[in-house]
């Protein structure tokens, strides 16, 4: 077993055998000595053995199949960076989902509803507004606000000039606040 040989070798001197020799086995050996180093940044990071256990192990995967061509002068600081960095990455994936999970599975409570109720009735409020608008300031109002139209695009849809479209979103927005104040 090549273990015992190799076992008091420098990193970097066990990075450039298996570099020349392409020994898994040597690779092993250096991954090994800071087996327990990967694990403790993975439970600071993801406090949950068994998610940490799984980190350290695609750390070692990672680093056996994207191991760089250029020399790396620490090697201890290299893969402390890889397992920050999966850990981050595991965080933000996990936030990410999260996110988009919890939405579907929180009950709607009976002030979310109430919420909703209001929120559909000002909308109704809202549209019965501007359909009481002009139609120049209608359109205008429909395509910047409700279309996210530049200026420019309105021009272009509406043939109107650059000041009567500002003109009519100005006028427009005060004339809705005016008919919603009313209501």
């Amino acid at each position: 077993m090549l273990t015992s040989q190799y076992i008091s070798l420098s990193d970097e001197e066990l990075l450039n055998r298996y570099r020349s020799s392409n020994n898994s086995e040597l690779l092993g050996i250096l991954l090994q000595r800071y087996t327990m180093l990967l694990l403790g940044v993975a439970m600071k990071y993801l406090k949950d053995k068994n998610t940490a256990q799984d980190a350290v192990q695609q750390v070692f995967l990672k680093a056996i199949t994207h191991l760089p061509t250029e020399p790396i002068q620490n090697f201890k600081g290299w893969l402390y960076i890889l397992m920050r960095n999966h850990c981050l990455q595991l965080l933000r994936d996990k936030q990410y989902i999260t996110d988009e999970t919890a939405l579907a599975y929180t009950p709607q409570t009976e002030d979310d509803k109430e919420e909703r109720i209001w929120k559909d009735a000002t909308l109704e409020k809202m549209q019965a507004a501007i359909d009481a608008l002009e139609e120049p300031q209608r359109q205008c109002i429909t395509l910047f606000y409700l279309q996210k139209k530049s200026y420019k695009q309105i021009i272009a849809i509406t043939r109107y000039s650059f000041e009567q479209v500002k003109s009519y979103i100005q006028n427009g927005k005060r004339n809705l606040k005016i008919i919603l104040t009313k209501q």
